[in-house]
């Protein structure tokens, strides 16, 4: 009889050459689904999860992309205004990720992001839980699983397409309306815990 464990999708490091989620059995969710650790779960308990791993967090940091920081298409500036809500109702930091080209030999990990080397800013920083939003899915993809690989820290990712395996948790189609619905899930825990 052979026991076999689930694999799940949990902060590293993981080391040198972690696997990658998919080829591990990890599937993306389905529409108002999301990914919770390599569990398919509500979007609400996802939400939920996010806020309080951003209101727990030490250090937490979004890195926004290029679909995010470029007004390249309508509607784009009005969620980056609510991410730029979201960072500053959870307490969180702002890195930028503006382009993918590599930074060498000068990046500067406190100013923004290298997606080729992701952790050496999550290093530099002492990230515990970073939120990729506006990242073109390749790009998240490869960081992501950078990230796990050599860090501790707790990756979130926002994605406006079908989420990402890579990350611990990932919300996918997102978009302004559910950006709000995350900013009023953080006022609200934070709001509990305040009472």
């Amino acid at each position: 009889m052979s026991t076999s464990t689930e694999y799940r999708v949990l902060a590293g490091p993981e080391g040198y050459l972690p696997p990658a989620a998919a080829c591990m059995g990890i599937v993306l969710p389905e529409k108002g689904q999301a990914l919770m650790e390599g569990e398919i779960v509500t979007e609400e308990k996802a939400m939920e999860k996010i806020a309080l791993k951003i209101l727990s967090a030490k250090n937490p940091y979004f890195f926004p992309g290029p679909l995010l920081l470029w007004d390249w298409k309508d509607g784009v500036a009005e969620k980056a205004h609510t991410v730029k809500k979201l960072a500053d109702a959870a307490g969180a930091g702002i890195i930028p990720m503006p382009d993918y080209r590599p930074k060498y030999p000068m990046i500067n990990p406190a100013v923004e992001i290298n997606p080729n080397h992701p952790n050496l800013t999550i290093w530099h920083n002492k990230i515990d839980v970073c939120v990729f939003v506006g990242v073109h899915c390749h790009y998240a993809n490869v960081a992501l699983k950078i990230i796990r690989g050599g860090t501790g820290c707790y990756t979130i990712a926002l994605c406006a397409e079908a989420g990402h395996e890579d990350a611990m948790i990932s919300l996918r189609d997102v978009g302004l309306s559910c950006l709000e619905r995350l900013v009023e899930t953080v006022c609200r825990i934070k709001e509990d815990e305040l009472k």
